[in-house]
Formats: C-alpha cells, structure tokens, sequence
C-alpha cells in the first residue's frame, strides 16, 4: 500500500496547509511508493513557532546540558533499537542495497547522537585576565548559548546520517530545530522526530516539514526567527541559500560538493589501494560527497593498476538491491541518472579512454554501470566537475610535487587520500594537500567525534565532533566590575 506521509510539527503529524502532496518514486522500478505533504510557507511559519517557543520559556529551555545528554542518550538507544527500518527506509528511498545503511549510516547515526549526548555537558565559557577598566579590576567570563532556531536541510544520499550529524549537535548545544529532508527521502527524518518525541523531547523541539527547496527551504532561509541555516548539497544549492541569509546576517554551514583526489603513489599497498579507491568510488552507487572520483595514480605503476580497479569495476554486481548477490542499485533518481550519463559521454567525446562501464541505456529503473576512465587529464570536464555517480578518472603523474599540484587544482576542497607506504611523504602530502579531511591509506572515515567539512567550493564550517556542536553556539562576554 501507498504509504501517506504528513509533516511533524509540534508533536502532531499534520497536512499541508493547502493539503497538496508530492509523489515518492522507487528507484528501481520507477513506481510510486508513498506520497507526502508538499510544504508551504505556512507550514514552515507553524514549524518555526513551535520551535521559537520552546526556547521563549517552554519545557526545552530549562534543561541544562546533562538533561539534554540524557534526552540524546535515550534517542540514540531508540534508534539503535528501530535501525533495520530506518535503514530499510533510506535504501528504499534511493535504490541502495540495504546493507550499506545498516552497516555503516544507521550505526554512524547512534554513534553521532551518543557522542554529542557527552559534548552537551562539555560546553563550557572562559575565564579570562583583563587589564582592568578604567583602573579598577574586573572578572570577565564567556558563556556559549544556543544559537536559536535552526534550519538543516538535508539532503537525499544519506539521509538518515546527515539528519543526525545536524540534529545531534544542535539539540547539545540547546537549539531547536525545523527539518527539512530532500523531497526524495523523508521518511527517516519523520521517522526519527517521532523517536525523539518518545525519548522525551519536549514537543516543538524537533520538527519536519516536508516538500520541495524553492519553496520549502527558501522560507527557512528567508525566516527572520531562524537563526541558523545547516545545509548539506550542491555548491550551487549553497550560494542560493547564501544570496538569501546573507543580507539577514544568518548564521550558517554548508557542507557541499567535492572531487576528491585519491593520489596512489608507487609504493602504495597495491592490492589494498585498489580495493580502496573502488570503496570510494562505488559506496552508494558513487553518490558521496567525499567521493574519491579523481584517481592520481604514480606513471610507473599507472597500466597495472588502471586495469587492476578496472576489474574491480567490472566484478560489481549491479542490480535490484533487494536481490541476493547484487552489490549496487540505481542511481536515486532520474535526473541524477541523465546527469551521470551527460559526464560519460563528455568523457568519450574528451578523448578519455574507457576501461570500464560506460552511457547506460534507457530502460526500467536508473541503472548506471560503474565507469572508469584512463589516460585522461585534470582539464577534461570528468575531471574538474561533480559527477555524483559511480564514474572514476585515472590521471597520471610523476613526481610528489605534481601529485600535490593536481591534487590542489580543483575548485573543490572536502577530502583526499593519500596511498603510501613512505611514512614522511604520507605527512608531507597531507599537510600540502588543500582539503578538511585527508585519509591516509584509506578512504577519509567519518567519525562521529573527528569535525567534518571543506575548504574553497566545497564549504563553509565544520559538523561532527566539539566543533559541530559548538558550531550551533554564540560566545557571550560577561564582565563584573570589582571595585575594592
């Protein structure tokens, strides 16, 4: 059956407000699988009330942190408690074999709400040594408080993980929230706000309005009680939301695109090199951020290892996830599938050399098989752009300095890793490639107590981690005249 999903705006699953609803589309068969409410300014004006309330005086703003620890504690037991269908939920929502949730999305989520259950009695001010004033001795000390209403947009690669990476930290830092989850996935985070109302969350707290960006995710922006605007997209999705908080002096973070170099050096772990680059090319169909989709390869060991991770390619398993043996499903949707076919073919038509996969043909569900391209270079397009697919580029090079040197020759600057066994490189290279994450000799982890975020297009601002909730934070100067 259909499923029906509404909003979850102070405790209560409600209609949109002119009930309009939007279609929810299976990946792998293109059928309609639910429907859900296609939100409104008004929608968001009822969510962000709830959630200004709650900090004007109500339940949620007289509890300190440890209360709130305890609060995230039990969420996190709650949703360890329901991960097979949340992750059944994300993998139905994009086409992903359900395993890949349940392994690694779900389990990242626990561990980010636990972890910020321990930051949210660890945020602390300062004391600190002044000259005085006017000549007489003073205290002066900060405090950090909420920085208000928050606004996390998310997006629909991984819902559930990035829903929690937001919602954790700024529920530690004593924020409210408004979600709203892509168009395409919504039923983690409704699912995932009714957990947070059994764990004991004061209602308001946490609210999800569903529906589409321009409309949706402009009236968060553009809402002068929202304090902060979270996001997690497009770099182009990112200046929007820019052009829009900017003259309202918003607060914001935004984790954005990437082409992560993955630079594999003579000397590498082959065989554990190969393995890895295809980890970070196909996970989740190569619909990853942090993909490594730009593979720096040594020129000695550059044919070997091209046909090498073009077999790993090929052994991929690509199928309806919910069958046994199949190792990858379709893209989530199917502008993303004629996106990815688009880069292929101007991979050809650059004069790329095709190892592996290639344009996918039309048919039932958005199946693209994993691509590889050699003998290219860092000018061609499938290099330079995001492809957000399961396409990866081969570009030789010689020396340490011009690995760096291509490695650092992108607008993007979100992660990279660096294969190596030589110890000094493996630090020389991490300390001069221009990213926020490096990885050495495996892919850049995610870690619920390591920050998370990019430099130059591919962000502004870290999430994960003290940071990540001292993020949702303002700094307070308080200073006490002390007269003898």
């Amino acid at each position: 059956m259909t499923q029906h999903l509404k909003h979850f705006i102070e405790g209560a699953h409600v209609e949109a407000s002119d009930g309009a609803r939007m279609s929810l589309v299976n990946p792998v068969d293109e059928q309609e699988y639910a429907t859900a409410a296609r939100g409104t300014a008004e929608d968001v004006e009822h969510a962000v009330a709830a959630a200004r309330a709650q900090l004007d005086g109500g339940a949620w703003s007289r509890l300190g942190g440890a209360q709130r620890g305890l609060l995230l504690s039990r969420l996190a037991d709650l949703v360890e408690r329901d991960a097979e269908r949340l992750a059944d939920m994300d993998a139905t929502a994009i086409g992903r074999s359900p395993m890949e949730p349940r392994m690694m999305d779900v389990p990242n989520a626990v561990a980010n709400l636990r972890a910020a259950a321990g930051w949210a009695n660890q945020i602390e001010g300062r004391t600190i040594p002044t000259g005085g004033y006017m000549g007489v001795r003073t205290l002066s000390y900060t405090v950090r408080e909420p920085v208000g209403v928050v606004g996390a947009i998310v997006p629909w690669n991984a819902p559930l993980m990035i829903t929690t990476w937001k919602v954790a930290a700024l529920l530690a830092a004593g924020c409210t929230v408004v979600i709203k989850p892509s168009e395409e996935t919504p039923q983690s985070a409704l699912h995932l706000a009714v957990l947070c109302q059994e764990a004991g969350l004061p209602d308001g707290v946490v609210n999800v309005v569903t529906g589409y960006g321009e409309m949706v995710g402009r009236a968060l922006c553009a809402h002068r009680d929202v304090a902060k605007i979270s996001f997690t997209g497009s770099p182009e999705a990112g200046q929007a939301i820019q052009r829009i908080a900017g003259p309202l002096f918003k607060r914001v973070t935004l984790e954005l695109g990437g082409k992560s170099p993955q630079i594999v050096f003579d000397d590498a772990p082959f065989e554990d090199a190969v393995r890895g680059c295809a980890l970070g090319l196909f996970i989740n169909q190569g619909q990853v951020c942090a993909a490594g989709s730009r593979i720096l390869v040594q020129r000695g060991i550059a044919p070997r290892f091209a046909a090498a991770l073009a077999e790993a390619a090929g052994a991929v398993t690509v199928g309806d996830p919910r069958q046994p043996g199949v190792q990858m499903g379709p893209l989530a949707k199917k502008a993303q599938f004629e996106r990815v076919n688009r880069y292929i073919q101007l991979g050809l038509d650059e004069g790329a050399r095709l190892l592996a996969g290639g344009v996918a043909r039309p048919g039932r569900g958005w199946f693209v098989t994993p691509t590889i391209f050699a003998d290219a270079t860092n000018e061609m397009t499938i290099a330079r752009e995001e492809i957000f697919g399961p396409v990866g580029t081969i570009i030789e090079f010689d020396s340490e300095e011009e690995a760096v040197a291509l490695a650092n020759d992108s607008d993007y600057g979100l992660a990279a890793t660096v294969w190596t066994t030589h110890l000094a490189r493996a630090h020389r290279v991490a300390g001069a490639v221009r990213a926020g994450a490096i990885g050495v000799n495996c892919w850049s982890p995610l870690d619920a107590n390591l920050p998370w975020g990019g430099v130059k297009t591919s962000g502004i601002g870290r999430e994960g981690g003290l940071a990540g909730a001292l993020a949702y934070t303002e700094e307070k100067v308080v200073t006490v005249l002390l007269p003898s």
